[in-house]
C-alpha cells in the first residue's frame, strides 16, 4: 500500500472514530482474563499456555455502533521470547470496527425479512509479538458491508475485503532474510459476530443469566507470504458460554460474567500443513474466562 494510500485510509478511521465518540447513546466497556493450555503457533509443535487480559469498548450512536479491543498475550516457554531466555512471548492485540448505519444515514430505516439494518464496516487489525521464530509487526485495514439481523441480543454478518502488511524479524530462516514490511494480496474475509441471551425456557428460570457470545471469520488466501509460500484459505471460529454470575450476589445485571471459551482456528494467519510440516498451522483451545463491566 502506498503512504497516500495508508494516510487516507488512517484519516477516515480516525474521522469515524472521532464522529461517533462525540455522542453514544450507549457504552459497555470490560476487563477481561482467559486463560487455555493448548494454544497452537505456525511451525512449532508444542502446546503452548497462555494468558490473555483484555480491554473491550463498544458503544452505539446515531449513525452506527463502535468496538474496540485490545489482547496482551503472555505465552509460557513453549512459545520463546529468546534464543537466551526461558520466558514466553509477549503480545498485544488491537481490533477496532466501526460500523455505519446506511438507514440511519439516510433517515429511513433498511429493513427485510429478519435483516433489521445495512451497515458499512471499516476498521483495522494491529499487533506486535517479541516471539523469536517470527517476530509480528501486523498492519491490517478492513471495510465491507454487513447485515444486522432481528434477534434477541445482536447478530452482524459481513464480507470485507482485506487490506493486510507485516515486517517480521524473526531469528530463523527465511524470515531473518525478510527486509522491510511486505504486503500480501488484497483478500476477503466472511465476519460474523454474535451475542445473544439464552432465554429460560432453554437454561430453566434457576439459571438465568447465561449467554452465547462469539466470532467466526473466514479469511480467503492473500497470495504468497513474505518467503514465497502460498497462503491457504483461514478459519478462526472463537465461542463463549457466559454466566451472570455477579447478580446472584447483588452485583447490577452483567456486572461480572465467568465462562468457558473455546477457540478453533485452522490455518492460522494463512499457514498451511503443507509450508508448516503440520505443526502448530490449526488449533483447538478450550479457556476459562472471567470479565468484569463497568
Amino acid at each position: 500500500m502506498t503512504r497516500p494510500m495508508k494516510l487516507h485510509a488512517a484519516a477516515l478511521i480516525l474521522l469515524t472514530m472521532s464522529a461517533s465518540a462525540t455522542a453514544a447513546d450507549w457504552s459497555d466497556t470490560a476487563v477481561s482474563w482467559r486463560y487455555g493450555t493448548r494454544f497452537r503457533e505456525p511451525v512449532n509443535p508444542s502446546d503452548i499456555k497462555k494468558h490473555i487480559f483484555a480491554l473491550t469498548h463498544a458503544s452505539g450512536y446515531k449513525y452506527g455502533s463502535n468496538y474496540f479491543n485490545v489482547d496482551l498475550l503472555q505465552s509460557d516457554k513453549n512459545d520463546p521470547a529468546s534464543l537466551t531466555q526461558d520466558e514466553g512471548a509477549q503480545e498485544a492485540y488491537v481490533v477496532y470496527r466501526n460500523t455505519l448505519d446506511i438507514g440511519a444515514l439516510r433517515g429511513t430505516p433498511i429493513q427485510y425479512g429478519k435483516v433489521k439494518g445495512v451497515g458499512l464496516v471499516l476498521g483495522f487489525d494491529w499487533n506486535t509479538k517479541n516471539d523469536v521464530g517470527y517476530n509480528s509487526r501486523k498492519r491490517m485495514l478492513v471495510a465491507g458491508p454487513t447485515l444486522m439481523w432481528d434477534v434477541p441480543g445482536f447478530l452482524s454478518t459481513g464480507i470485507l475485503l482485506i487490506r493486510e502488511s507485516n515486517a517480521p524479524s524473526g531469528a530463523f530462516p527465511p524470515i531473518s532474510q525478510v527486509n522491510g514490511r511486505y504486503t500480501y494480496d488484497t483478500h476477503a474475509m466472511f465476519s460474523a459476530s454474535w451475542g445473544i441471551p439464552l432465554p429460560a425456557e432453554v437454561v430453566g428460570d434457576w439459571t438465568q443469566g447465561w449467554a452465547f457470545e462469539g466470532y467466526l471469520n473466514y479469511i480467503g488466501a492473500k497470495g504468497r507470504d513474505e518467503v514465497g509460500n502460498p497462503t491457504g484459505a483461514e478459519t478462526n471460529l472463537d465461542m463463549q458460554l457466559m454466566y451472570d454470575i455477579g447478580s446472584r450476589f447483588g452485583q447490577p445485571k452483567n456486572r461480572f460474567r465467568v465462562g468457558v471459551e473455546y477457540q478453533f482456528w485452522n490455518n492460522k494467519f494463512g499457514n498451511t500443513a503443507a509450508t508448516t510440516g503440520n505443526r502448530g498451522q490449526r488449533a483447538s483451545t478450550p479457556m476459562v474466562r472471567a470479565e468484569y463491566h463497568f
